[in-house]
């Protein structure tokens, strides 16, 4: 289990940046965004009581990841092609999870 407060605190250390909270209606959930093109490369939320977090990836990889961890699904509420859901809260690979944040990050930068 990886807690959001690790994953904003990885996030802040390696790439200067802090959550956003952008909906009024879900105020738990938090995306993470470039400083200059503004893309998000993270979407931290709660889902059903789990902790989701939602990355960017190849779709090749994607494949690869959803078919090798029952923790890594289609993304929720987002393009499933491209985006993946790490469900966190479940007993995850925490070195796998800051390297999909670091994937994310790098295939969203320009």
């Amino acid at each position: 289990m990886v807690e959001r407060e690790e994953i904003f605190k990885y996030v802040k250390e390696q790439y200067g940046v802090n959550p956003e909270y952008l909906w009024d209606d879900t105020p738990d959930a938090a995306i993470f965004r470039h400083e200059n093109n503004r893309k998000w490369f993270g979407l931290v939320m709660k889902v059903n009581g789990q902790e989701y977090l939602n990355v960017k990836t190849e779709p090749d990889y994607s494949d690869l990841l959803r078919n090798t961890y029952d923790y890594i699904i289609p993304a929720y509420h987002m393009n499933k092609e491209h985006w993946n859901t790490v469900i966190v809260s479940r007993d995850v690979e925490e070195g796998l999870v800051y390297e999909l944040i670091d994937r994310s990050y790098e295939l969203t930068k320009k």
